[in-house]
């Protein structure tokens, strides 16, 4: 792969060389180990187990969670110094996917290597990584995140818990409610938000045996019932003040850098949900019969397990690409330098945009599949001794988690401007650019000689789009655009579909020569069934922008753009299809 770094959002503006990604087929001999062994875990400790676990005994949860301590699977991102493995993001995004068959244990797995494990690892002190790192990296104590409260959730500034100076100084007194906590009723330490005298938002590390930590009682959920999910009652809880985690006043950081990192393993791990449930589906069409043949010999199954396939292949090369800008860009930070994760955590946030689209694009693609995989089931997939039934309840939280999918679609286009007008992204440059293409008639020829030129052309055409919307969108209404969340929504599935169809076209050129004829099949037909839907997805998407912009004979124009720069040509879309869903019919698996 390639050294150049992108920034976060240029691929809006760039055009990005298949040698420039990091893709699934790369990974290394020691990753594939960890993924087999993360694999055996699943399918021998936690499967035989599901229901047991479903039904809330916590004992097994934290069972499992022990022997993926005495695995290594709780210290991929913990330095070695505290006896971690400090492993690069390819590796830890690997072993969420891998993990995610497991249900609601795999919620249990990924609070406590995330935004349990992480804010101690990226914030705390040496002694405070001496007191608690080896235990929960080690799954002897698990750990726990306290942000949300009753009423504050996606405004997370908005928290009233607070903490106060006890008269001798050496406590803090935290009082205050959290709510939706995942691993509450067996976490052993937890990372609080408070307001320091009701004003500044500080992170604190709190152990379950403090005095004045109360833990509620279960929530009864829709799915993920096997995960422990309570509230956190503080009654002058007493935390002493070297539990203050990271710098009094500075807990946004804490937060919002750790969700960054939340994001993007959620990303992977709904990937891996996504492609056990396709497989479900897919055994189920080869079993069931109606009017006299199996179901999957209908076209009407065999598209929606190709429409999946190919959705399932974009978002795992969305998630692996975006492991690579990580890794790449992480990989430049010097070790044991003073402010060694302070610089670690600016290179995570390069790339808030792209954790949020894979937060957003991989949680959808999971949904649409559950509903699908249901829906093949028919009336089998509603009830609970299928698996489809469970899938279907599981997936609905990861539209929630890790900020709702309206806040990161609010953020993607937010924080991509933001960067413009810092001068880190030549946006309003390119927007000119773009606005000079849509004045001027086109007559480019697409040589069909070239691998995938004509959706080469069409990822080119589908940037200039996003440019006009946005530049329209800012030159009409520049600082106030922030007010306008309909229209940053519509910029949103623009450069979401754009970062997920790039991805995959990447990926599909890059493991083309070596790939066998089947195989080179397989990746073209994918391409043409994501670059269609991308399309149409986009086209949708930018008729409402222009709508919600623009009036008058600009409108026209823009719209006419929008016809010129959104047209692909998907000639052989339903052999593709067929190709694809035959393939996964045969071999009755993800065929990536």
């Amino acid at each position: 792969m390639s050294e150049r770094i992108y920034k976060g959002g240029e691929y809006l503006v760039a055009e990005v060389g298949c040698d420039e990604v990091f893709t699934p087929e790369e990974f290394t001999d020691e990753q594939k180990q960890i993924a087999e062994t993360t694999e055996q875990f699943v399918t021998n400790e936690i499967l035989p187990h599901l229901e047991e676990i479903d039904n809330q005994n916590f004992d097994l949860v934290v069972e499992g969670m022990r022997k993926c301590g005495e695995l290594g699977l709780l210290m991929l991102d913990a330095p070695e110094e505290y006896g971690g493995l400090e492993l690069d993001k390819v590796t830890s995004m690997l072993v969420g996917e891998k993990i995610a068959p497991s249900g609601s244990f795999s919620v249990a797995f990924a609070c406590h290597t995330g935004i349990g494990t992480l804010p101690l690892v990226y914030y705390g002190t040496p002694a405070q990584k001496e007191q608690y790192l080896d235990k929960i990296i080690s799954g002897e104590w698990l750990a726990a995140y306290c942000l949300t409260e009753p009423g504050s959730g996606s405004d997370a500034l908005g928290a009233s818990a607070s903490a106060t100076l006890s008269e001798d100084g050496k406590h803090y007194l935290l009082n205050g409610t959290k709510q939706f906590i995942t691993n509450g009723s067996f976490a052993k330490l937890y990372t609080v938000f408070a307001k320091i005298d009701k004003q500044h938002f500080t992170a604190f590390l709190v152990e379950r045996d403090f005095e004045g930590l109360v833990v509620g009682a279960e929530e009864k959920k829709l799915g993920i019932k096997g995960s422990s999910t309570t509230q956190i009652i503080l009654d002058n809880c007493k935390v002493p003040v070297e539990n203050v985690l990271g710098e009094i006043g500075k807990g946004h950081k804490i937060a919002f850098n750790v969700l960054n990192v939340g994001r993007f393993k959620l990303g992977a791990g709904v990937t891996g949900a996504a492609k056990m449930a396709l497989v479900e589906g897919i055994k189920y069409a080869n079993e069931r019969k109606q009017f006299g043949k199996t179901i999957g010999s209908f076209g009407a199954i065999q598209e929606k397990i190709a429409d999946l396939t190919a959705d399932i292949f974009a978002s795992e090369s969305l998630v692996y690409r975006l492991a690579g800008l990580l890794d790449t860009k992480l990989a430049t930070i010097e070790r044991g330098i003073e402010n060694y994760y302070e610089e670690y955590q600016k290179g995570i946030e390069e790339y808030a945009p792209e954790c949020a689209i894979s937060k957003v694009y991989c949680s959808e693609v999971l949904a649409h599949t559950v509903d699908e995989v249901l829906q093949i089931h028919g009336g089998y997939g509603f009830i609970s001794e299928y698996p489809a039934e469970r899938f279907y309840r599981d997936e609905r939280i990861n539209r929630i988690f890790e900020g709702t999918n309206e806040i990161n679609r609010l953020l993607i286009p937010g924080m991509i401007l933001r960067k413009s007008m810092k001068g880190e992204l030549p946006l309003q440059k390119e927007a000119m650019k773009a606005f000079e293409a849509l004045m001027t008639p086109s007559f480019e020829e697409i040589d069909d000689t070239v691998l995938l030129a004509r959706e080469k052309a069409l990822l080119k055409n589908l940037k200039t789009l996003f440019l006009i919307l946005s530049g329209a969108a800012v030159q009409k209404f520049m600082d106030k655009l922030a007010d306008q969340q309909e229209i940053l929504l519509a910029a949103a599935d623009i450069s979401i579909q754009i970062f997920a169809l790039e991805s995959a076209v990447l990926r599909a050129e890059k493991n083309y020569a070596a790939a066998s004829a089947a195989k080179r099949e397989l990746l073209l037909a994918a391409v043409k069934v994501c670059a269609f839907s991308a399309t149409e997805i986009i086209s949708t998407a930018a008729k409402k922008g222009a709508f919600y912009v623009e009036e008058g004979d600009t409108l026209t124009m823009i719209l006419s753009g929008i016809r010129r720069f959104a047209k692909y040509d998907a000639s052989g879309l339903l052999a593709a299809k067929r190709t694809l869903a035959n393939a996964a019919l045969e071999s009755e698996k993800y065929l990536f």
